[in-house]
Formats: C-alpha cells, structure tokens, sequence
C-alpha cells in the first residue's frame, strides 16, 4: 500500500469547536488499548536509569499529551512540556503539563534545552522533507535523543481501524482520520530511507502492538 497525503480534518487549525474534544477523548482511548502508552512507555526505558531521574520532555504535536502523563505516576520528576499549533489542542489538555503553542518547524527553544523529544502520532501528518526538517529541529533541541512513536502502514491495520471506528467512534473526525493516519503511516523500508538520508546512524526501531513503530534516536 502507498503511502497517502491526503489531508486529515486535524490539519485543518480553523477548527476550533467541542469536534477536537471529541477527537481527543477517543484518542486516549485509541492509545490506552492499542498500544499508544506501552510504545511511549518501553521507549523512555531506553533514556531512563532511575525512577527519580529529571528528565524534560518535549512532547511535539502533543494533543492532550495522554502518552506521557499515562506513565508520569511512575516517573514523578518527568517535565512535560506539551507543544501544539492548535489553541484548542491546548486548552483541552491535561493542567499537568506546560504549554506552548508554537508552530514545530519554529521551536521556541535554544540549542540542547530538552532531555528528550517526544512525538506521537505526529510525524505521519506530513511529507518525507518536512519530516526531514522536523528531524533536524528536533535534533537542535534535544540533548539526549528523540521517542517517535508512530503508525505501521498496513491493509490489516487499515481494515481493523475502519471496523472500530464504525462501530465504537463517535466522533466524525476520528471516523475520517483513523483511516487516513494508517494510509500516512510508514513501513520500515521508507523509515530506514529517511534516517540513512539524514545519516542518522544511532537509533532503534521496534514493531510495536498495535501497528505501530517505535523509534527511538539517541544523540
């Protein structure tokens, strides 16, 4: 299966109504039971060595940022710092982290100011250069390595989707995006393509459940 660029109704940042609280209330669901958590979770085991270790997060593209505050009862000294160009987005998620509303190509960072940058069902949202420039910004700001956690492109997944959403979704945004995000997602071929372009050599990448890759890049 092709990888597909068609726009999803999330891309779209004039909407600013109760669709993105649907939206998002379901993705935290999406993430609790197919794998969203236990990805972001096995990943962060890679970058921590104890419990009460400092770590500041950069969560790009963070929706409601459910990834990591999921884990952060165990992690209690994690900063998480949610970063979205959605104003709604924002204002929906959880007290827990510190916002920023900033456009990812254009971090309001310094060089090296996060441990770590995370980003989760994000990258699959647009074209092979940009994420070749989103890399690279992420790369400025992180002193420790990047967590991406994203979509497998697969018939199987795409089916499976399709038949969830149908039956359990209400929310006619995740009914027209799920779908979409699968046909964006990646297979490793075009991942392995993109890292050796950029020559990024120091990285993991894992099949995680359900569909998703875990990739991880250590600076």
């Amino acid at each position: 299966m092709k990888r597909s660029y068609q726009a999803e109704l999330m891309d779209n940042f004039s909407i600013q109504d109760e669709r993105i609280d649907i939206a998002l209330n379901e993705l935290k669901v999406i993430n609790k039971y197919l794998g969203g958590i236990l990805t972001t979770k096995t990943a962060l085991k890679h970058f921590v060595s104890s419990k009460d270790e400092k770590l500041f997060i950069l969560d790009i593209g963070s929706g409601s940022s459910d990834n990591l505050l999921a884990i952060k009862n165990k992690y209690q000294n994690l900063q998480i710092f949610s970063v979205d160009r959605n104003l709604r987005v924002l204002k929906a998620s959880d007290n827990l982290t510190i916002k920023i509303n900033s456009d990812a190509f254009r971090l309001p960072l310094k060089n090296q100011s996060c441990d770590i940058v995370h980003a989760a069902l994000f990258l699959h949202h647009f074209k092979e250069e940009e994420i070749k420039i989103l890399l690279e910004e992420f790369l400025r700001v992180a002193k420790r390595g990047i967590i991406i956690n994203d979509l497998r492109r697969s018939l199987f997944a795409l089916m499976g989707i399709k038949i969830l959403t149908l039956l359990f979704s209400k929310s006619e945004m995740v009914k027209n995006d799920a779908p979409l995000s699968v046909k964006r997602g990646f297979n490793k071929l075009g991942l392995l393509k993109l890292l050796s372009e950029m020559e990024i050599k120091n990285f993991i990448i894992r099949k995680k459940w359900a569909f998703r890759w875990m990739l991880i890049i250590k600076l």
